[in-house]
């Protein structure tokens, strides 16, 4: 990446980023996030969409930051409902609890399959679990960010967005982030 600072990244990917990065390093070292499902910025395919099986994607993703004790998820929607005129981000996933040492979630670790300690958080659809893609209208942009903590956040038990957020200020050590895409393909 260069040594692009935390305030220009964030200019540069806009309001897709809710929290700043305090240590731009950790993502110059190499904290990456990916998917053998999709490339980044390529199209999410329908087996993780609400056009097919609903599971979420496998994830896995390099070594965390020094220091980190725990790894938290967020994936939403900036584009919703409409990307030529977006009113609001739709959160599609949180999870809270990732152990450090883990590398992945598999294929449908949202249905129940989240390694020991990891929890669900609160969907925009008021569930804890994953909801995969579905928008209304258009390509829209789906973005999975993987957050390294310094801390536990155990006494998390099923956030929403904002109270993850909020409970990781001053706790975040890097992020990483994969973007895919969907469009619906029927009615």
């Amino acid at each position: 990446m260069g040594r692009t600072s935390s305030a220009a990244l964030q200019l540069a990917l806009g309001a897709t980023l809710a929290l700043p990065i305090p240590h731009a390093a950790a993502q110059e070292a190499g904290f990456a996030l990916h998917s053998s499902a999709f490339s980044p910025g390529g199209e999410i395919p329908s087996r993780y969409t609400c056009e097919g099986l609903d599971l979420s994607p496998p994830l896995a993703w390099t070594e965390p930051p020094s220091g980190t004790r725990s790894l938290a998820l967020v994936v939403d929607d900036p584009d919703a409902p409409d990307p030529k005129a977006p009113q609001t981000t739709w959160v599609h996933w949180v999870v809270v609890g990732i152990p450090a040492q883990g590398r992945q979630l598999p294929d449908g670790a949202g249905g129940g399959r989240l390694p020991a300690g990891a929890r669900n958080g609160a969907n925009d659809w008021k569930r804890a679990d994953y909801g995969g893609p579905c928008p209304p209208i258009g390509r829209h942009r789906y973005f999975f960010k993987l957050y390294a903590l310094d801390a536990s956040l155990s006494d998390l038990s099923s956030p929403s967005k904002a109270e993850l957020e909020r409970a990781m200020q001053g706790h975040i050590l890097g992020q990483a982030e994969l973007v895919g895409t969907y469009q619906k393909k029927g009615p």
